[in-house]
């Protein structure tokens, strides 16, 4: 199993007919992606490959007036679960209202800089129509071997293998390297969810952590972090609280960022006292999570909570301990990052 996407969602493509979106839904096909139709205004008519193209989603899924449309889709198999979005900032939040209005439920964007008033009125939006938008500055989700939203390389497949970890982050490169910890431990992936990096994230580790929580398939979360905002204390907070009952691994990024500075995503700013990465790390470890000082202890603390969970003798208070990556390292041999 796996959350928000799998291998029956159905999906469009706004922007597909661009450079980067022609190149990413090839890709996302080729992944299994079930690719229903692509939308960009004005190129009615078009093909990206096989995958027809109209001027507007409700064209892309009405298929009443058979006169104006390309191909003689029936209503049925042009519903769509989802929508993948790779629409400039500045139109990204019409795209969404466009998707929403249709009665799509799960919407990726990767616009870097969406402005922060959209930002706030899409999420709002979203909440209102109990809709997931993953994103702006985001990589996307996967499901490895099912299906792909987004904009994960060419050599995913030796790094996101499918399995039962769930992965939850806002950073980019940074998700390529931690997972291959996970996979190089022994381990793949349930699904894995990109908030992005922009300060109003469409869907906030709380909500993906709530989705992981409810999948019988995914036995534990590894969450990459950074320092700024405020996502990953209110990961703790749930943790402590017991609405996240599973082991979760951090591993939070920016430890030796000079203080009081913005860095990086423009949402890793650090401000009232909170955000920076140790005060995250510090927050996660007394809630019971496993925080890792570098992306290769990531693999090692996973295999010890997984260890730890499965053990018919429970700790003295009846929970997963906090484990130091100083103590995983001297119980298992090092390994190259």
């Amino acid at each position: 199993m796996s959350i928000i996407v799998d291998q029956n969602t159905r999906a469009i493509v706004m922007g597909a007919t661009g450079t980067e979106g022609t190149f990413w839904t090839e890709h996302m096909v080729n992944l299994g992606t079930q690719i229903i139709a692509a939308v960009t205004p004005g190129k009615e008519g078009e093909h990206v490959g096989n995958i027809p193209v109209y001027h507007s989603v409700r064209r892309a899924l009405d298929a009443r007036a058979s006169n104006t449309l390309i191909d003689s889709h029936s209503s049925e198999n042009t519903h769509a679960d989802a929508a993948m979005l790779f629409v400039p900032p500045r139109f990204t939040k019409d795209a969404v209202f466009e998707c929403l209005d249709a009665g799509i439920k799960c919407i990726v964007t990767v616009a870097d800089g969406i402005p922060l008033h959209d930002a706030l009125q899409i999420r709002s939006a979203a909440l209102s129509c109990r809709a997931n938008v993953i994103g702006g500055n985001t990589s996307g989700i996967i499901s490895p071997g099912k299906a792909m939203l987004g904009m994960f390389p060419y050599w995913i497949e030796r790094v996101y293998r499918p399995g039962r970890i769930g992965v939850m982050t806002r950073s980019g490169s940074l998700t390529n390297e931690v997972t291959a910890m996970v996979v190089r431990a022994g381990f793949g992936v349930s699904t894995l969810v990109g908030v992005g990096g922009d300060p109003v994230p469409g869907m906030r580790f709380s909500e993906v952590l709530a989705e992981f929580e409810h999948d019988p398939e995914t036995d534990a979360v590894v969450m990459i972090g950074e320092l700024g905002g405020t996502m990953e204390e209110e990961a703790a907070e749930m943790l402590e609280s017991g609405a996240f009952s599973k082991p979760l691994v951090a591993f939070i990024g920016g430890r030796h960022a000079p203080k009081d500075r913005r860095m990086g995503h423009a949402g890793a700013i650090v401000s009232g006292g909170k955000g920076s990465a140790l005060d995250k790390m510090r927050a996660l470890a007394a809630a019971g999570a496993l925080t890792a000082e570098r992306a290769s202890q990531v693999g090692i603390l996973l295999t010890e909570a997984l260890k730890s969970k499965n053990r018919d003798a429970p700790s003295a208070n009846g929970s997963v301990s906090p484990l130091s990556a100083k103590s995983a390292e001297q119980k298992q041999p090092r390994q190259q990052p």
